[in-house]
């Protein structure tokens, strides 16, 4: 029997008492309960990177904002389900200072976060043709975002990108799209979990391909900006955040503020729909809704009905951050960057152990550092490996729980403290030299 931190047997007391079979398997949520359990059972500290939640202190900017939005009463009346006037200009200003795109005020809608976004483009999206059925995810991806068309009664497809990088993704989007049922297309960028960044080759392919089609791009950037290879954080001034919507006018974008912004608790983002999709006219909303235009149905029929409009005092606390950056007074770059240092020291104490970084590369060059990396262990498929470090104090999840074909572990660094980086190195070191290779 090998010494470890945690002994074999709590954590298979553990796993038999959350009632779990198989941690490779369990949901975010119960790696998380399974931690807790097993810190409480044996008295020491994980490294947590199983929660994929931010680290990082609100900017003062926007507390002040929503602080005196509260004080200024705004608290006693319904938010404007279209967003604050305010709300809608900054959008539109961040989205051309930042993707360098132009989109109507009519078209920025905030939404209960990026999850809520999702799900009413999924709820519209889906119903605008009776002969299409459902939803294209390019994985791997976060997997509630699949959640929510089960529980719609959506029909969805799937394939993992790893091996369909480049001109290999034409092909296999034509294979997966060919009998015109697809309605959307939906992927993240940077990438939840596996943090690799679509080239603008991919994205003109999949522009491409979503015209040919007739289908809406759901572009996720719950994480805008972060790519650490290319500061996108100068307002109005290239490089700007890769998007779909310059090669297509089939989209809808999220852009979220709890990642990049450090505003997860007020549950905020940006639904921005290109105009073209914003003013089509599609009669098989009909069935569904009160109107055939698809902005007046998002607006008024789905976000209407699951939330009557989205925090009123959080507008403005994430307006006065969106114009803080349109008005270069604020950098988005230097706010996220401890992510993006954090996870090249702790990729460099799980490659120096004998690990590799599954997702590596995006073309020919190496994936960024940043909120996410992959990794896996010789020998090891993604389960097992989860399992084994359970036992060296060291928690993530699976891959096979994100879409991916490909074997290994999701590590998250936000909630890593810097403090903890030599225990992480030692147990690293444990396991290496328990598991030789």
């Amino acid at each position: 029997m090998k010494t470890t931190p945690v002994p074999q047997n709590v954590v298979d007391e553990m796993l038999t008492q959350n009632d779990i079979n198989n941690v490779g398997r369990a949901s975010i949520r119960e790696v998380k309960k399974l931690i807790n359990d097993i810190e409480e059972k044996v008295g020491i500290e994980f490294i947590r990177m199983e929660m994929g939640v931010p680290g990082l202190l609100t900017p003062e900017i926007g507390i002040n904002a929503q602080i005196q939005a509260l004080k200024s009463g705004v608290s006693h009346a319904y938010p404007p389900i279209e967003g604050t006037p305010e709300f809608k200009k900054e959008s539109v200003r961040f989205v051309k200072n930042f993707l360098d795109v132009t989109v109507l005020p009519e078209c920025c809608i905030p939404t209960v976060g990026s999850m809520q976004g999702g799900f009413a483009a999924f709820l519209t999206v889906n119903r605008m043709y009776k002969d299409k059925e459902g939803t294209l995810f390019l994985d791997p991806g976060f997997p509630v975002q699949k959640l929510q068309c089960k529980l719609l009664g959506h029909e969805y497809r799937t394939f993992d990108i790893y091996n369909y990088r480049g001109e290999k993704l034409r092909a296999k989007l034509e294979e997966m799209m060919a009998d015109g049922k697809i309605s959307s297309l939906l992927y993240s960028n940077p990438n939840n979990p596996a943090w690799f960044c679509f080239t603008e080759e991919e994205l003109k392919i999949i522009g491409e391909v979503a015209n040919k089609y007739n289908t809406v791009v759901i572009e996720d950037l719950a994480y805008f900006g972060m790519d650490s290879r290319k500061d996108y954080s100068k307002s109005g001034v290239p490089p700007y955040q890769p998007t779909v919507a310059k090669y297509t006018d089939n989209f809808i974008l999220f852009i979220s503020s709890s990642k990049a912004f450090s505003y997860a608790g007020e549950r905020m983002a940006i639904m921005v729909v290109s105009d073209k999709i914003w003013n089509t006219k599609a009669p098989d909303l009909l069935r569904y809704y009160a109107t055939e235009n698809f902005g007046k149905a998002l607006l008024f029929g789905t976000i209407y009905a699951l939330s009557a409009g989205t925090s009123h005092s959080a507008q403005y606390g994430f307006t006065a951050m969106l114009k803080a950056l349109n008005d270069g007074i604020y950098n988005l770059a230097e706010t996220v960057k401890e992510y993006a240092e954090k996870a090249e020291l702790m990729k460099q104490y799980f490659t120096d152990n004998g690990f590799y970084i599954v997702y590596a590369k995006d073309g020919e060059i190496d994936i960024a550092d940043g909120f996410f990396f992959t990794v896996n262990y010789p020998g090891f498929t993604g389960d097992e490996l989860l399992k084994e470090l359970l036992h060296y104090g060291i928690s993530a999840i699976a891959l096979n729980t994100t879409g991916s074909e490909c074997e290994g572990i999701r590590a998250c660094v936000s909630l890593v403290e810097r403090s903890k980086f030599p225990i992480l190195k030692e147990r690293l070191e444990l396991f290496h030299r328990q598991h030789s290779l």
